[in-house]
């Protein structure tokens, strides 16, 4: 390694082709500049270009009998529809380059683990919580300890607990645990409780109210959701890395779900393990020290947080105004405008969280997510900003423009399919080519991580064997489709309602799983019933010919209120426990951590 005059360490293979020059490399000295900016213009040529020629192939086929006002407005929606799966196509694929040809160290050079390296600074480690069930999420914090413990190297880490509880039964069931564990713990003046009388700025208030007070005495933090949990290993790994290159400023590895009695969870988890494999691996190739922020199970650098990542207050009135609710990617921005690098490990090393138990308290999830990313509109154009970062911001927003988008687009298909049956030798090979790549292309994550398992040695094993998993991976794929449906319409009128002054909020997240009320799943999944029968006679009345070929599209939306009856269902839950179907791998091997979580969850 040599390092140069900036105390950076600079990888061999790039010392050997640039200067050893700061203002050459990125701040923590992991890569040349002038390689993030090649890896940067060919993942944008890749992306336009793909984009454009979908653009230019719907245009081909819409314009084949001249325009309408239908096509132009088809064109209109697929133009923001697409650039989320043309992304996440190429992320995929250069992630699944990357796996396949055994690339890894190169997507975050010099991020070497030491494992016999000494611990030397200290370590806050820190979840917030507001109205949650006390006893649940400090089962996973004691859990964090024992592990930390077992390593020999406990003794640097600090456990607090920061409260914006405002019920007061809960206060006091929280402040009877904490003094219940420190009473039974040795290290009972590492372990501190402290409850805010407000919840100003939410989330990330609460944090920066630690990092600015109690926080000053410890160079890093972890952030932990009431969900959280990692393994000891785990936190070394990144505390070392932290330690080794002072110019990191937050650090994460890939974040994967616990085994859980939830249905819905289980096979969503399953997707998200498979999806985010191949997509972080290739997002980390390009995005490099301008990485995203996940806002919990990551080391981040108290100093520079506390003076670089000060959330400004919105100006005008919630939803778009006052305190920002998605604060985790402003932060990222903030840390590397202030010369701090924000990376992601992009491989699976032992930090977990809860997914949500049914279709309902995901949908709930995903609109606060919503509104929280459309305020970024008011911070893109931030003074500073790295153009990575910038972009980041810019794309976080696009993600939920594109879901009204695609909403409107199906519900133009009956128009286009009336028009295009007036059309003498209209090109429906093409269309339906077309369509099928857009889907792929939605696809394409899961998929390609799919292949991965298949084509990696012993991996398929971690997942129950291929019966299992191949069973898993069709379900998953199948259920993907019915959640987009159920989660697409209500996130659209939702966005609608924020046009309207309506405003989420933060509210405590339903974590447990439990079966969803036929009545509930009613209340809240009506309208994709309705929007799929309103689509169904459509078709009917415009266009009957392809009345049958649109049923699949029109039943994922019927069919919103018994798929999030079904998928809550504890019986279908245990079905798919009892025979390992969209099993991870800590369901078929857990390690000691999710061994004793499932201990005292009874599990």
């Amino acid at each position: 390694m040599t390092i140069d005059c900036d105390r950076k360490v600079l990888p061999e293979a790039v010392s050997r082709s640039v200067a050893l020059e700061p203002c050459l490399t990125t701040p923590a000295g992991f890569e040349a500049i002038a390689t993030l900016k090649r890896r940067r213009r060919i993942m944008l040529v890749l992306n336009v270009a793909t984009w454009t020629i979908v653009m230019l192939w719907a245009c081909a086929v819409l314009s084949s009998g001249g325009w309408t006002w239908v096509d132009g407005a088809v064109v209109i929606c697929l133009g923001l529809a697409a650039p989320w799966p043309v992304l996440g196509f190429w992320n995929a694929a250069i992630g699944l380059w990357q796996l396949g040809g055994r690339r890894n160290p190169e997507i975050v050079p010099a991020l070497e683990r030491d494992a016999h390296a000494p611990i030397t600074v200290k370590t806050a480690v820190v979840m917030t919580l507001r109205n949650e069930d006390p006893a649940r999420a400090l089962r996973r914090l004691k859990i964090v300890k024992d592990s930390l413990d077992r390593t020999g190297e406990g003794a640097h880490f600090s456990y607090f607990v920061l409260s914006d509880t405002d019920r007061p039964e809960i206060a006091r069931r929280e402040e009877d645990a904490i003094a219940l564990w420190r009473a039974n713990d040795a290290d009972r003046e590492r372990i501190v409780y402290r409850r805010r009388d407000h919840n100003l700025g939410f989330k990330a208030g609460n944090v920066r109210d630690f990092a600015t007070t109690a926080g000053r005495d410890f160079e890093l933090m972890l952030p932990l959701d009431a969900d959280s949990l990692m393994t000891g290993a785990a936190i070394l790994d990144l505390v070392r890395i932290m330690q080794r290159h002072p110019k990191l400023g937050i650090l994460q590895s890939l974040v994967v779900g616990t085994p859980t009695a939830s249905a819905f969870a289980r096979i969503f988890q399953f997707g998200m393990r498979l999806g985010m494999r191949t997509y972080t691996m290739g997002q980390a190739w390009w995005v490099g020290d301008c990485g995203p922020f996940w806002g919990h199970n990551a080391v981040v650098r108290i100093a520079p947080f506390v003076e670089h990542c000060r959330l400004p207050t919105l100006s005008g009135r919630p939803p778009f105004g006052g305190h920002i609710l998605s604060h985790d990617q402003v932060e990222a921005a903030l840390m590397r405008k202030g010369g701090f690098e924000v990376r992601v490990l992009p491989v699976e090393i032992g930090s977990y969280e809860d997914n949500p138990p049914n279709a309902a308290a995901f949908a709930e999830r995903d609109t606060r997510w919503c509104q929280g990313n459309l305020q970024y509109l008011k911070l893109i154009g931030l003074k500073g900003l790295e153009p990575v970062s910038r972009y980041q911001l810019a794309w976080a927003v696009l993600m939920f423009i594109g879901v009204p988008a695609w909403i409107v687009l199906f519900g133009l298909l009956p128009f286009v399919a009336a028009d295009a049956e007036t059309v003498p030798d209209f090109p429906v090979g093409s269309a339906v080519a077309l369509s099928l790549t857009l889907l792929a292309m939605n696809l394409a994550p899961k998929l390609s991580a799919a292949l991965n398992v298949m084509l990696t040695p012993g991996e398929v094993q971690r997942f129950g064997g291929r019966v299992r998993f191949a069973l898993g991976a069709g379900l998953e794929l199948l259920f993907s489709v019915f959640l987009s449906a159920a989660t697409s319409l209500r996130t659209m009128l939702f966005m609608i309602g924020l046009l309207f002054g309506r405003s989420n909020g933060w509210r405590t997240q339903s974590r447990d799983s439990g079966e969803l009320p036929w009545a509930e799943a009613a209340s809240r999944f009506w309208p994709h019933a309705l929007f799929g029968l309103i689509l169904s006679f459509a078709f009917a009345i415009f266009a009957p010919h392809v009345l049958f070929w649109s049923l699949p599209l029109a039943f994922c939306f019927l069919a919103a209120i018994p798929f999030a009856v079904l998928t809550a269902s504890p019986a279908v839950g245990q079905f798919l426990r009892r025979h390992g179907i969209a099993a991870i791998p800590e369901d078929v091997a857990p390690l000691p951590e999710i061994r004793a979580l499932q201990s005292t969850d009874g599990a």
